[in-house]
């Protein structure tokens, strides 16, 4: 069994700190890294406390950062983005407004193109099977049986018409 390496507490927080000011740090992030270098638990939590009251930890701008960052570069949809950060445990009203600020337009027209992209690629013998593949597709990818259906409608349209 592998002995766990123990940090004192101050030296805890000096690597916190540092880990920090690289990247956002969800508040479960930092007492995940306190329990793994055996601090303490009520040590850990007044470290805690500490980062929060310095500014180093904020659950609102890390649920901020992380919906821009999955909206815009992972292109996930809310559900996995909401289901990301409850992972991450953090608060239910602080989930809902991070999400409240993604562009909703934005991620329909993500949507579009990805689903655009991904049936060139897909292999299917009909329209039932490609219709299903796209939507499991878009459902790894987060994003709402309705939403996917829409788009998925507006792609076979756009295929009839020729558009683009």
């Amino acid at each position: 069994m592998e002995m766990k390496r123990t940090k004192t507490p101050e030296r805890a927080l000096s690597d916190l700190m540092t880990a920090c000011a690289k990247s956002e740090k969800a508040t479960s992030d930092a007492r995940r890294l306190l329990a793994r270098w055996g601090v303490e638990s009520r040590a850990a939590e007044e470290i805690v406390d500490r980062l929060v009251e310095m500014k180093f930890i904020d659950d609102r701008r890390y649920a901020e950062a992380y919906v821009r960052e999955k909206t815009r570069l992972s292109r996930w949809g809310v559900r996995k983005i909401r289901e990301g950060l409850r992972a991450k445990r953090i608060a239910e009203e602080i989930v809902d407004e991070a999400l409240g600020e993604a562009d909703a337009r934005t991620m329909g027209r993500k949507l579009d193109e990805l689903l655009r992209r991904k049936a060139k690629t897909v292999k299917a013998s009909n329209d039932f099977e490609r219709k299903g593949k796209l939507l499991r597709y878009g459902m790894g990818l987060g994003f709402d049986y309705e939403e996917i259906a829409g788009a998925i409608d507006r792609l076979a349209e756009e295929e009839r018409t020729g558009d683009e």
